[in-house]
C-alpha cells in the first residue's frame, strides 16, 4: 500500500517519506479500513515536529488519527456485515504506530464509526479530533439552553463545530475572531455575535453583549493567552473547557480571578475521552449529520503525495477550516 511515514521528528519536508508499505493484518476485534481521506490536525504535526520532548513513540510512525473510508475486512468477534460499510475513524495513530496517512489502516472496530451516505469522505475525516473535541467542550458545560457561550477562536476547525453544537444545544454564541473573513464564517456557523480580538476589547465587548452578566460557559482555544479574559467574563459557577494553549503553553493566572467565582476549568484531551464520553460525542454527531444539521468547513485539500505541504499549511495557522488529504486525488505539485 502507499503510505507516508517518518522515522525521526523534525520539519515536514525533511522527515516525511513516501513509498510502499505492507498492509497490516487484522487482529481479533479489529477492522481493516481502506482510507479515502485523512485528516491533518495540529496534534499530528506537533507530534511529527517533536513537541513530545523531541521523542519518537515508535521507530517508525505513519501519522494522523482521523480519517474516513470503507471497511474491507474484519477480524474475529466483528460482524462480517461490516465489510463494505462507509466509516469515519478516530484515534487512528493514538497509542499505535500506524495512522491514516496510508491506503489502509487497522484499528479496533469501535474506532470505525458508521458514516452516513449524505456525508463525504473528506468531511468524515474532520470528525475524530475537531468535531469530537468541540462536542465534549460544549457538553462539559451542562445544560446550556438559554445560556450565552463564548467560543474563543470561532473560525478554527474546533471553533466552527463548537459554535454549531452550542447552538444546537440551545445556547446563544459569542465568538472571537481575528479578521472579517473569519467573523463571516463564524456567523455562518450560527454565532449571534462576533468580536475581533485584535481591534476590540474582548472583555468590554462580551460584558456589553451580556448586559454585564458574563457568559455561562467558554470553549477555549488558547488558555494561556486568554486566561485573563476568561476570568473577567465568566459568570459565577460558570465553566471553561480548554483544548489547547499553543501560543502560551506555560500559564500564569490569578487563581482568585476564577476561584472567587467558583468557576470550573476542564482541560480537554480528546484522545483520553472515556468510553461514555466518546459514545455521547459519536452518537450526537451522527444524529446531527444524518439530519444535515452540521456544516463542515474544509480549508485545504491535497493528495497523500503532498503531505509535507499539508503539514506546513497546518503549521502556518493561515488556513481557515480543516485540512484533509484526499487519498483518491493525484498530486498536483510542480
Amino acid at each position: 500500500m502507499k503510505a507516508a511515514w517518518y522515522k525521526e521528528v523534525g520539519p515536514a519536508k525533511t522527515v516525511l517519506r513516501l513509498g510502499e508499505h505492507s498492509i497490516p493484518e487484522v487482529p481479533s476485534g479489529g477492522v481493516l479500513v481502506k482510507v479515502c481521506a485523512s485528516g491533518v490536525n495540529p496534534s499530528d504535526v506537533k507530534r511529527r515536529a517533536g513537541w513530545l520532548n523531541g521523542l519518537m513513540e515508535y521507530p517508525e510512525i505513519i501519522p494522523h488519527s482521523d480519517g474516513a473510508g470503507v471497511i474491507m475486512a474484519v477480524g474475529d468477534k466483528v460482524s462480517k456485515k461490516r465489510v463494505g460499510e462507509r466509516v469515519w475513524v478516530y484515534n487512528g495513530q493514538w497509542e499505535r504506530p500506524m495512522g491514516t496517512a496510508a491506503e489502509y489502516i487497522v484499528l479496533p472496530s469501535d474506532h470505525a464509526v458508521h458514516l452516513h451516505d449524505n456525508v463525504g469522505f473528506i468531511e468524515g475525516a474532520c470528525l475524530g479530533v475537531p468535531a469530537c473535541t468541540a462536542y465534549h467542550c460544549v457538553a462539559s458545560g451542562g445544560d446550556l439552553r438559554g445560556q450565552q457561550v463564548l467560543v474563543q477562536g470561532g473560525a478554527g476547525a474546533v471553533g466552527g463545530y463548537a459554535i454549531q453544537i452550542a447552538v444546537l444545544s440551545g445556547a446563544q454564541v459569542i465568538a472571537t475572531c481575528s479578521t472579517k473573513e473569519k467573523a463571516d464564517l463564524a456567523l455562518a456557523m450560527g454565532a449571534a455575535v462576533t468580536i475581533n480580538y485584535k481591534s476590540q476589547n474582548v472583555v468590554e465587548a462580551v460584558m456589553a453583549e451580556t448586559h454585564g452578566k458574563g457568559v455561562q460557559h467558554i470553549v477555549e482555544v488558547d488558555f494561556g493567552q486568554n486566561a485573563e479574559i476568561d476570568a473577567a467574563v465568566i459568570k459565577s459557577r460558570g465553566s471553561i473547557a480548554s483544548y489547547s494553549s499553543t501560543l502560551k503553553p506555560r500559564v500564569e493566572y490569578d487563581y482568585y480571578g476564577f476561584g472567587y467565582k467558583g468557576a470550573s476549568i476542564e482541560f480537554v484531551q480528546v484522545y483520553l475521552l472515556s468510553t461514555n464520553e466518546r459514545l455521547a460525542a459519536v452518537t450526537h454527531l451522527n444524529q446531527w449529520m444524518a439530519g444535515g444539521a452540521l456544516t463542515h468547513c474544509i480549508g485545504h485539500v491535497s493528495s497523500l503525495e503532498d503531505i509535507a505541504q499539508a503539514h506546513e499549511a497546518q503549521e502556518s495557522g493561515q488556513v481557515i477550516g480543516n485540512i484533509v488529504l484526499d487519498l483518491e486525488k493525484e498530486s498536483v505539485s510542480v
